[in-house]
């Protein structure tokens, strides 16, 4: 197989809305003990100026005081492709685990996606692209991916060329044009957190695959929580969705505490 740059793909690990994850050697010039990192080429060609916002970006996801932000090593340009290189998490996604999981270890790996979240709102980052794809796990708990740059890369892109991955987890007021936000952040955290407690999303199941048909079904509809949820998660999860943004929660770190009590409702301690 290819590669992009200095780095040697190993194999295709699935595409995202924009790009596609490739496992690849870690180059020795990184200076890092894995043998193996995740690269993420975008698709399509990166204007100079998209490039120096991404890596700025980039740079400030990695700067971020959190353990619970997936380590990013690197980034460049290649052949007119943008990619950038980032801690490979073999235990797989809240949304395609590779390990058996609980369900207070799925809650507890949305906990730490909102601590990760808020750790990014602190350095003034929206991630834009937070659902259960995207939160990692890793053996002490989840790990918060994938940066959503998509908006950087190509400014004015909506919500309807991006493709149907992970719409369900999108605050609507994105779709309809609304800048994204610490409050859209907060919806996506509520819809993952509903998912992880049922398996579900937060419209039921979904039966168009049309981007554009999608974003339709979806604005046409209002989130329909699991009959199944404990009070404190029904709480939580419809302060997260509420439309009124400052009905939600203020703080991705106070979803991450509410997110304790509903463990404790469950009887497990996360």
């Amino acid at each position: 197989m290819q590669g992009i740059a200095d780095y040697e793909f190993v194999r295709a690990l699935g595409e995202s809305n924009y790009g596609t994850n490739y496992l690849a050697r870690t180059p020795a010039r990184l200076g890092i003990g894995a043998a193996e990192v995740v690269v993420k080429v975008i698709a399509g060609p990166t204007s100079d100026d998209a490039f120096r916002r991404a890596t700025r970006e980039l740079k400030h996801f990695s700067l971020a005081d959190s353990d619970r932000l997936v380590a990013v090593y690197d980034a460049g340009r290649h052949g007119g492709a943008f990619y950038y290189a980032m801690e490979h998490c073999p235990l797989g996604s809240l949304e395609k685990p590779n390990v058996e999981l609980g369900v207070a270890e799925r809650v507890a790996a949305v906990r730490d996606a909102a601590r990760a979240a808020h750790a990014l709102h602190e350095r003034g980052i929206v991630h834009r692209d937070v659902k259960p794809a995207n939160i990692l796990l890793a053996p002490d708990g989840g790990r918060l991916a994938d940066l959503g740059l998509s908006q950087l890369l190509s400014p004015g892109m909506v919500t309807t060329g991006l493709g149907q991955i992970g719409l369900e987890f999108t605050d609507p007021a994105i779709m309809l044009g609304a800048q994204a936000s610490r409050a859209s952040d907060i919806w996506s955290l509520g819809a993952s957190l509903h998912f992880a407690l049922t398996g579900l999303g937060v419209y039921g199941e979904l039966k168009d695959t049309e981007p554009l048909l999608l974003v339709r079904s979806i604005l046409a509809s209002q989130p329909r929580l699991a009959d199944t949820l404990a009070p404190a998660a029904r709480s939580l999860v419809e302060a997260c969705l509420a439309a009124d943004v400052t009905a939600r929660p203020r703080t991705a770190a106070e979803v991450a505490d509410r997110i304790s009590a509903v463990s404790a409702e469950l009887g497990a301690k996360v």
